[in-house]
């Protein structure tokens, strides 16, 4: 059997939208250069915030003027959060290894799941519970609604974990009492307070440290008088001190006004939450309108102490705040972000592994194409100010990576994080991988993987030595076509007759081919969770065994009769090799990829 790895997806360009141009009588008001005229869209069926909830605006707001100068509490919401809004939540094992990465980062209170929720999370809980996997100065957090059977079932999760936060919620926006729960303010009050008075008597009769959150869902949509008068009777009903402070967590749970707003809105509790020594005042922002970053930032600038999110901001609809951003964006104005980002591939490839979801190429701080510049003129920049950094440091007699930073383009050190920048300029010997990458991309419609980027790298330079010249799009094209595609479509010491694949059940795959050996012709057959590892199978039962390490594949124009090209990294045997397929089918660029890396395995 193979490795388990994510099959192919199918690409499909929808046709263009009939778009209705905008057209009509210029507003009265419009300036002579701003020549934009009313669209048709039904922008009267939507509300403002300041017509939805009263916005707590004071004259004598003092976040504006404040600056971030110590790093919030962290807590990671992956697990729990990010984990609801994944098509397919994560198993026991991708949990583990998501908490295993949030704890080495330096994560102190994690929220691990929702017990009540799915026989899943609660295993997750009670592997927690009982391991050694939380250290003696983590808390877990785990979410529960405000009903009691469900508290009941949260608390049976926890037996046996020292330290702890339950988490309770409630939804308190009016169109939320309205329409999901059907209950008035005073009904939803009452709700509240019943179930967080059977979570303290549950919690005394524990002989673990037992701490309260609570999350008035929607905060940011509920009147502010309605807020404070369940905070402040929760802080007093759990009898909050300081050794033991209650958490209020005031969520942006559907972004719908400007950050300043929410600011406004912490800043107003900030200031009339009661015995507010014994609240830790806690934020968390989605990203609907995408300002969740904002968000959360100006309200640790009007006084929220802690902050959830997820690495890299998966989450429900346009996710939750981004806490790999909001870390490094304080860590870039020499603020300690108090977590380690200091290998950001291993962090960004974790999440991606967990999740089943990529990070795009250009996500700040750890996106792969994020310290590569494509213009000229920042290539320019760069590197100048790479050099100037470099004799600034050693003038000043200190390692580089001790010296001040002060580059263009660049608001970090890429190696602080474990990266490095590419030059991308025109190819020659002495050109890097992203220029050769973004020349087969421009022009062919190649979106190379990162590691292959540097594999085909060394093969042009060598090329480019030998010659002294420089390589255009074309050399590039064919060189990559001879070493990559030619091995599985072409010629070869291993070739592909005939061959089926079908699914014979679910997750499971079964291809059968006859494989050319020199003068040796056989059928094999290997099965496998999708079609590229029931070849690996086959290919297996020939006698080559082979790992498919990496996979990725895409269209390389627009339109459905477009190629596919996909690209495999294997092991095979002791070597690993990339081979690379086109196809306008996806499945057979795909196998073609598989079969090039082979035989470049056997030939090199």
């Amino acid at each position: 059997m193979a490795v388990q790895y994510d099959e192919p997806i199918q690409h499909h360009t929808p046709a263009p939208p009939a778009l209705r141009t905008p057209h009509g009588p210029l507003p009265a008001d419009a300036p002579s250069w701003n020549p934009q005229r009313p669209s048709a869209m039904p922008h009267h069926r939507y509300r403002s915030v300041y017509d939805r909830v009263a916005v707590p605006l004071t004259d004598d707001r003092t976040w504006p003027g404040r600056r971030i100068e110590r790093a919030p509490l962290w807590v990671p919401v992956d697990l729990r959060d990010g984990n609801q809004a994944l098509a397919e939540p994560m198993d026991t094992p991708r949990k583990r290894r998501m908490f295993d990465l949030l704890v080495a980062m330096g994560f102190k209170e994690i929220e691990v799941g929702y017990p009540s929720a799915s026989q899943t999370d609660f295993d997750f809980v009670r592997h927690l519970a009982e391991s050694d996997a939380v250290p003696a100065d983590v808390t877990v957090v785990v979410f529960t609604p405000a009903r009691r059977d469900l508290i009941e079932r949260t608390f049976a999760a926890i037996e046996g974990l020292p330290r702890s936060v339950v988490h309770l919620y409630t939804a308190t926006a009016p169109v939320w009492r309205e329409v999901v729960l059907g209950r008035d303010r005073t009904e939803v009050y009452g709700m509240i307070r019943d179930a967080a008075g059977h979570l303290a008597r549950l919690a005394e009769a524990r002989p673990e440290n037992i701490r309260f959150q609570f999350s008035p869902e929607v905060f940011n949509l509920t009147e502010p008088d309605f807020v404070l008068e369940v905070c402040n009777g929760l802080t007093e009903l759990w009898d909050a001190c300081p050794e033991r402070p209650v958490i209020h967590n005031l969520p942006v749970t559907v972004e719908c006004a400007t950050p300043n707003v929410y600011a406004d809105q912490i800043e107003y509790m900030h200031r009339h939450l009661e015995r507010r020594s014994d609240v830790v005042l806690s934020v968390h922002p989605h990203n609907d309108r995408g300002t969740g970053v904002a968000c959360a930032e100006l309200a640790v600038l009007a006084g929220a102490q802690r902050v959830e999110g997820c690495l890299f901001g998966n989450g429900e609809r346009t996710g939750n705040v981004d806490l790999v951003t909001l870390a490094l964006n304080l860590y870039a104005q020499g603020v300690d972000p108090m977590i380690d980002f200091s290998d950001i591939d291993a962090i960004r490839d974790t999440v991606e592994h967990c999740n089943r979801l990529p990070v795009h190429p250009r996500h700040p701080y750890g996106g792969e194409l994020v310290h590569t510049a494509f213009s000229g003129t920042h290539q320019d920049a760069i590197s100048k100010g790479l050099a100037e950094h470099t004799r600034r440091a050693a003038e000043s007699g200190v390692p580089e990576g001790q010296a001040p930073w002060a580059v263009p383009y660049l608001p970090i050190d890429p190696a602080d994080v474990g990266r490095s920048y590419e030059a991308v300029i025109r190819v020659n010997s002495q050109s890097g991988k992203g220029g050769i990458a973004h020349l087969l991309q421009a022009h062919y419609g190649l979106d190379l993987p990162k590691r292959l980027r540097a594999d085909f790298s060394r093969i042009v330079q060598a090329v480019t030595d030998d010659s002294g010249r420089e390589a255009a799009a074309e050399d590039l094209w064919e060189l990559f076509r001879a070493s990559y595609l030619a091995p599985g479509q072409e010629d070869g010491p291993v070739t592909l007759g005939s061959w089926t694949t079908e699914e014979t059940g679910p997750g499971r795959h079964r291809f059968v081919c006859e494989l050319h050996m020199g003068d040796d012709k056989r059928v094999y057959e290997g099965t496998g969770n999708g079609p590229l590892s029931a070849f690996a199978a086959a290919l297996a039962g020939a006698g080559i065994a082979v790992d498919i390490l990496h996979y990725a594949e895409h269209a390389t124009a627009a339109g459905p009769g477009s190629p596919a090209m996909a690209y495999a990294e294997c092991r095979v045997g002791d070597s690993t090799r990339w081979g690379a397929g086109q196809d306008t089918s996806v499945l057979t660029a795909s196998v073609h990829a598989v079969l090039a890396a082979v035989n470049r395995a056997r030939v090199l």
